[in-house]
């Protein structure tokens, strides 16, 4: 689609509006979810684990339905007997047998064991798309993160190389010491080499985002807007708790697999049940003892049929014991992810909320680090401060940028974290999320030092 767009800017004639070309293109987090749910590997294994799950609990409700066979044989006969002319002649014999359980515990529990299972596996679909959606916005804040440290770096060092130049200017005239000109030049080759760590890590960061979706993740992302006010969910801890404890999906599947465990212990105790069936069966046939030829004749049978376990070596018995041991290793399973669930929510919905409070602190820190720069700047130019005096400032100011981005990220990804574990992650989750992010650059400036 880029290579498209890129012909299309080149077909239309200079001075028009081409509309999205390669150059402006952006992808949101919406976009990227989207395409992650197509081509995350985890994501599709999941659910087709789950599909699996469903064919099994098919196949097993299979053995409590009829089962209907049917056969036909044509023989050719070829008969000589002592003091008898050579016979040649034809057999044919059909039959058709129908079976049906009338009462069979264990195929009546493996059923129940397996549409349990595929409860799980569903729950377990649920869960690992919910998991991979939290994997892939941290990757994408990350991305974004990389992209700030780059152009924030890019900025210091610009705002700084500026101070350089003007010191350098007093410098000649006598007017600045050498150590300040020396202070400031070594500030600007540090950044020079941050500025590379910067750039492989944003390479590093889209390679994180190319394994899931499984395209090169080149284009522009979408960032956060600055006109918007991060707000935490009204609803109560409890009232999360409470939700999570309800609809978490990992939860689910551990419930469901407990289920499954104690229908396979019922299933292993159907083996010392008697079962009954129905049998039915229909024969037409002119084959006579020892493949004679006889009279074609029709014979139709229905009879019921009881099985009684005596003794299987204690096979049974100990199969029994080793199912109730799964039962309990699943009832300790769930019960460890139900306080899984509780812990995580609440660690989720804490640090949310220490996290908007983290944004507005790094707003106000932001606007006082801007103030600080300035008022340095000012004051270096008539003698009152010296140059570390501006160069701490800088630091400072652009400390307090990569602190309010970091709080941003930090609250988005919370919040996301906070809805998987309660069971509210969806697409209209992220939805919601993606309205903060900016489909352009105009959203944030980082370039406020830098000369024009």
């Amino acid at each position: 689609m880029l290579g498209l767009l890129v012909q299309q800017a080149h077909a239309e004639p200079s001075g028009t509006d081409t509309g999205v070309q390669a150059s402006n293109y952006v992808s949101d987090l919406m976009q990227l979810y989207r395409e992650s749910r197509l081509e995350d590997p985890r994501i599709l294994s999941a659910y087709a684990q789950a599909q699996a799950g469903k064919d099994r609990q098919r196949e097993a409700l299979g053995a409590l339905l009829p089962q209907i066979n049917a056969g036909a044989s044509l023989n050719r006969n070829r008969r000589d007997s002592k003091g008898l002319p050579l016979e040649y002649y034809n057999n044919e014999r059909y039959n058709i047998s129908l079976s049906q359980h009338l009462y069979n515990k264990a195929a009546w529990e493996n059923y129940q064991k397996f549409k349990e299972r595929a409860s799980q596996g569903v729950s377990e679909a649920e869960d690992a798309l919910s998991e991979a959606t939290v994997d892939l916005a941290q990757r994408y804040f990350a991305a974004l993160a990389a992209d700030d440290e780059l152009e924030l770096v890019m900025a210091e060092r610009r705002a700084t190389q500026k101070n350089l130049d003007q010191v350098n200017a007093l410098y000649k005239k006598q007017m600045a010491m050498i150590t300040d000109v020396l202070d400031l030049q070594a500030r600007v080759d540090t950044l020079a080499a941050s500025e590379v760590e910067a750039r492989n890590q944003v390479r590093l960061s889209r390679q994180e985002l190319t394994e899931l979706i499984g395209r090169p993740v080149s284009e522009r992302l979408g960032r956060v807007r600055e006109d918007i006010e991060l707000q935490v969910p009204a609803e109560s801890l409890e009232a999360w708790v409470d939700r999570a404890l309800a609809s978490n999906p990992a939860l689910k599947a551990r419930e469901s697999a407990l289920l499954a465990a104690n229908a396979a212990l019922r299933e292993g105790k159907g083996g010392h049940y008697p079962s009954l069936s129905l049998n039915l069966s229909g024969l037409r046939s002119n084959v006579g003892y020892d493949n004679s030829m006889t009279p074609r004749y029709d014979n139709y049978v229905a009879s019921l049929g009881v099985q009684v376990p005596i003794y299987s070596g204690g096979s049974t018995s100990a199969r029994v014991r080793a199912l109730h041991g799964d039962q309990i290793t699943a009832e300790q399973e769930l019960e460890a992810m139900r306080r899984q669930v509780v812990k995580e929510t609440t660690n989720a919905y804490l640090t949310a909320q220490s996290s908007v409070e983290k944004v507005r602190a790094s707003r106000n820190a932001l606007e006082s680090a801007e103030k600080a720069t300035i008022a340095s700047e000012r004051g270096f130019q008539f003698g009152v401060v010296n140059s570390v005096d501006v160069l701490t400032s800088v630091k400072n100011e652009y400390e307090a940028r990569r602190n309010l981005l970091k709080a941003q990220y930090d609250f988005m990804t919370n919040l996301l974290v906070l809805n998987r574990w309660a069971g509210a992650l969806s697409e209209r989750t992220i939805e919601s999320v993606n309205v903060w992010l900016a489909r352009s650059e105009e959203s944030r400036a980082f370039r406020r030092n830098a000369p024009e």
